[in-house]
């Protein structure tokens, strides 16, 4: 799909007024998948991303139909996220809430039911049950390390792919939107997003409209492409966006710059790496080491390995279509972007040897991560329309 941004009002065959036309990147598709070492899933795996963790549930779910202790549809897949306030472990489910009326039975006794087979799932180390029927779930430190160093090597194997699934293969949404700049935006990134789960956004101009995010107050083209999608993308639909030249100053108050920077340091390192004779490595040890540490033992790395095994669940909430949640995906994909820059940012001072110091396999670990960062960051800039520079 392609995209004419215009301040205009009116189906296309009318004469617009003047306006500065502002045509959006061609979005190529998804890349090509390049070869990689294969990455067992869950059930038979351990539970250290989300999205794997989600199965989990899912399995959990599906092993009390079978023993006759719930009688519900097993869901397809299941939210889960880190705990809100009251919550405890790593992370939280209500899918308990969500079976309860399909199944007949109070949501505490649902999630008692599950407490148990997710009690035995590889990896979980306790299942509490908080409020109504929320599952928290704690994972086995040693294993979420372990686990969240080889997230590094997948994301760097599936490169602008990683993140993208078939979940939504042979699905269609139809999106119908009115002649407003916003609303045009908003579902062309919706059909980047969802084409990356495997799915198709048709979008129509008819009534009845199931699409209409606040109004853009003006003509944002003259921001030039990159600002001017963010700053129409960036607040969620039914906030009020902003068009100001504060979306083209290069200094840290500005979001987009602070994403756009964090690739291109990302990038930097990598070229500056290389000046000084190493690269990239996750986990293979060099033979001056004689060590092949993960990226996840790190100081200060958890916290950018939680992000990107996050990645894939901000892009599924583009399943919910036409749903709120599922239209607010562009701008829950904008803030995953700048909490990833914000959270990189410091780590990269990290990354490089300092003074004489000489490479060693905890630097090539180091900048395995940051270079799955930037990988990360380039592709969720890529499904917003936005360019990712390697050079600012």
């Amino acid at each position: 799909m392609c995209l004419v941004l215009t301040n205009t009002s009116g189906p296309p065959e009318r004469a617009l007024p003047a306006a500065t036309h502002v045509r959006c990147r061609p979005y190529p598709g998804p890349p090509a998948p390049a070869a990689r070492l294969p990455t067992p899933l869950l059930p038979y795996a351990c539970a250290v991303t989300p999205v794997e963790l989600s199965r989990t549930v899912v399995h959990a779910v599906r092993r009390a139909v079978d023993a006759g202790e719930l009688s519900v549809d097993v869901p397809s897949r299941v939210v889960v996220a880190p705990p809100g306030p009251g919550g405890c472990g790593d992370y939280a489910t209500n899918v308990a809430l969500q079976l309860a009326r399909p199944a007949g039975q109070p949501p505490l006794r649902v999630a008692e039911v599950l407490q148990g087979y997710l009690s035995d799932a590889v990896g979980v180390v306790d299942v509490e049950i908080t409020g109504p029927g929320f599952l928290n779930i704690s994972l086995d430190p040693a294993a979420v390390s372990a686990g969240l160093g080889e997230l590094v090597r997948r994301v760097l194997d599936e490169g602008l792919r990683y993140g993208h699934t078939d979940a939504l293969a042979g699905r269609v949404f139809e999106l119908r939107v009115p002649y407003e700049v916003r609303a045009e935006v908003l579902a062309d990134v919706l059909g980047r997003i969802v084409a990356a789960q495997g799915g198709r956004v048709d979008v129509l101009h008819r009534e009845p409209v199931n699409l209409r995010p606040v109004p853009s107050p003006e003509d944002p083209a003259p921001l030039g492409l990159d600002a001017a999608c963010w700053a129409l993308l960036h607040p969620a639909p039914h906030d009020r966006p902003r068009i100001t030249a504060d979306h083209l100053v290069q200094r840290e108050a500005n979001p987009l710059f602070r994403v756009r920077y964090a690739h291109a340091r990302a990038r930097a390192l990598r070229r500056n790496a290389r000046a000084l004779g190493f690269a990239v490595d996750p986990c293979t040890p060099h033979p001056a080491d004689g060590q092949a540490p993960h990226p996840a033992d790190t100081p200060g790395a958890h916290p950018l390995l939680t992000l990107l095994a996050d990645y894939p669940r901000v892009l599924g909430t583009a399943a919910s279509l036409p749903h709120p949640d599922g239209i607010g995906a562009p701008s829950r994909l904008t803030r995953y972007l700048l909490d990833l820059a914000d959270t990189a940012l410091p780590f990269f001072a990290t990354v490089l040897p300092r003074g004489d110091e000489k490479p060693t396999a905890a630097h090539r670990a180091r900048l395995a991560l940051a270079e799955a960062v930037g990988t990360v960051l380039a592709g969720g800039l890529t499904l917003l329309g936005i360019d990712a520079p390697d050079h600012l």
